[in-house]
């Protein structure tokens, strides 16, 4: 695409210096001689062959320009029927955020290799008052697919399909779409997801009529990150394809002496790991089967458990689920003696219930209402610092709201002293939380552990010693919150609370209650959140004598 682009801008440039070598001809008095006007006829020759090419440039790029439009418009139909449906699906998002970078982009070029520039000056006045994605943007929404593919394990065929877990939620991607997610991936030094898409792209390049990038382009990538797998046989093969399409890529023959060098450094290596009797051990020897590696006799690493939790695959052992109780509580609340709330236990050791219906819709519509024009890109507590700051492990936006803000927030603030039995005057301000797209929060804890010495000292109201999360969406894929040491998981439900303690009465941290937000995968989740301080609750929950007493 850019090449065609590239061909209209060398026309114009030739028609501009034919025009010129013409007019310095005339002023030779050309007229003169018929023999010099005779040079004329060959010289109008070159102009209306240079103008025939520009003509046919003109219009192969307003034909492309068309398809383009043609293409944005039934996307943007479908969006504007229901936006929020249609970006809480994470391939619509990463391709809305796709077509305003690198795809608008593309069209730019088009339109300023010749009569386009009065349009992209609109188009600057609109970078001035309108949102626009940057290239961090698409960046981040790349990042984001590949983690909902490694999260949920999904088939890198599958997501180009624009099917998520089997179900079909958006159109396919292109081979340029493909390639756009393994250059990203590529960028970030991520090379294995690089050849999953540049394979995807290859794939795909090889079955479309109109193409979306470059089968060069493609093969180039896809060889460097092979070889940085350590497949250097397969990225000389790569390499060598790419140098029967352009005998003269500089890149890939530079590339393709160093391959040839590490595959004859690798030969000297096992002749003479042969020549002195050390030979590589068998298959057998290299992964020696012992029972300590048998299914279900090792705990997983937390983050295999938490990527099993999301995926739904695995729960808490019957002997604690068949404990679990649901119940009406008033939790001994005078109003709650007339409007008991329902309890439903999701864990015992420690407590963690869930309370049903304690939101309203009204009420949830309000908070979305407020906290919106106050997003920021969520952060996360540096140890050492106390200093707040971004991480790529808590990818959400988040805002606070206080009472004075609305009632409704003074409400839910008292609701949840009601569902806690604890003051919240201590309390952190309501944070409201909107996850993007893939957007999670690793495995943390909500309390500050003792090496955490500037933690919550700003706010002088001690550590965090209970936490109520509110659901204020359903979530159609993803999204859970995750025990990973409990292997449990809650799922959002719109209009639900989670409640636990982090502290042991003592005062000492609970360590089980490390949890984690699934990344999303489709759909919009929302949250609201409440962390309750240790300062004020000395009467309603006194300490225990012991770490870990009730």
């Amino acid at each position: 695409m850019g090449t065609r682009a590239a061909r209209g801008g060398r026309a114009a440039c030739f028609v501009v210096a034919a025009l010129a070598a013409l007019a310095a001809l005339s002023r030779a008095e050309l007229y003169t001689a018929l023999v010099e006007m005779e040079e004329l006829l060959e010289t109008e020759a070159v102009l209306l062959r240079t103008l025939e090419s520009y003509i046919s440039a003109q219009e192969e790029k307003l034909s492309l320009l068309k398809r383009r439009a043609a293409e944005y418009a039934r996307e943007h139909e479908e969006a504007s029927q229901d936006a929020q449906g249609y970006l809480s699906n994470p391939i619509n998002a990463y391709l809305l955020v796709k077509r305003l970078t690198t795809d608008w982009k593309d069209v730019e070029a088009h339109i300023t290799s010749d009569v386009g520039q009065s349009f992209v000056d609109n188009l600057t006045q609109y970078h001035q008052v309108l949102k626009f994605p940057t290239d961090e943007d698409l960046n981040g929404a790349a990042v984001a697919l590949m983690r909902l593919q490694d999260t949920y394990k999904l088939d890198t065929s599958s997501v180009a399909r624009g099917e998520l877990n089997g179900v079909q939620y958006s159109t396919e991607l292109t081979a340029g779409d493909c390639f756009e997610l393994g250059r990203q991936s590529y960028n970030n030094g991520d090379f294995y997801h690089t050849v999953l898409w540049m394979n995807e792209a290859l794939d795909r390049y090889h079955g479309e009529s109109n193409k979306t990038t470059t089968k060069s382009d493609i093969l180039e990538y896809l060889a460097f990150s092979t070889y940085m797998q350590g497949n250097v046989n397969v990225a000389l093969e790569l390499t060598d394809e790419l140098l029967e399409m352009v005998p003269d890529h500089q890149r890939a023959l530079g590339n393709r002496v160093y391959y040839l060098a590490d595959i004859e450094r690798l030969g000297k290596d096992r002749r003479k790991r042969g020549e002195d009797g050390e030979d590589d051990p068998p298959a057998a020897q290299q992964t020696p089967a012992t029972p300590a590696q048998a299914p279900g006799q090792t705990e997983p690493p937390e983050r295999e458990l938490y990527e099993m939790l999301c995926r739904g695959e695995v729960m808490p052992p019957q002997s604690v689920l068949s404990r679990l109780r649901c119940r009406y509580v008033d939790r001994g609340v005078p109003f709650l003696k007339l409007a008991r709330i329902k309890e439903e236990e999701a864990y015992l050791r420690p407590r963690i219930v869930i309370y049903h219906d304690v939101l309203y819709d009204s009420e949830i519509e309000v908070i979305k209402r407020l906290a919106q024009p106050r997003f920021r890109r969520a952060t996360v507590q540096n140890y050492q610092t106390g200093q707040l700051e971004v991480a790529h492990y808590r990818i959400s936006k988040s805002a606070w709201l206080k009472d004075e803000d609305h009632r409704v927030v003074t409400a839910v603030n008292r609701r949840v002293e009601d569902l806690s039995s604890l003051t919240v005057q201590t309390a952190e301000e309501l944070q409201v939380v909107n996850y993007g797209i893939g957007g999670h929060y690793e495995p943390h804890f909500d309390f500050a552990r003792k090496e955490e010495h500037n933690a919550f000292k700003s706010l002088g109201t001690g550590n965090r010693i209970a936490t109520v999360l509110f659901y204020m969406s359903d979530v159609q894929q993803g999204g859970a919150t995750v025990f990973p040491a409990l292997r449990l998981a809650l799922w959002p439900r719109k209009g639900t609370a989670a409640f636990w303690h982090n502290l042991h009465p003592s005062g000492e941290g609970d360590f089980l209650t490390r949890h984690a937000a699934c990344p999303v995968l489709t759909g919009s989740k929302w949250v609201s959140n409440k962390w309750i301080h240790e300062l004020g609750q000395e009467f309603r929950r006194p300490c225990g004598l012991t770490e870990d007493a009730d």
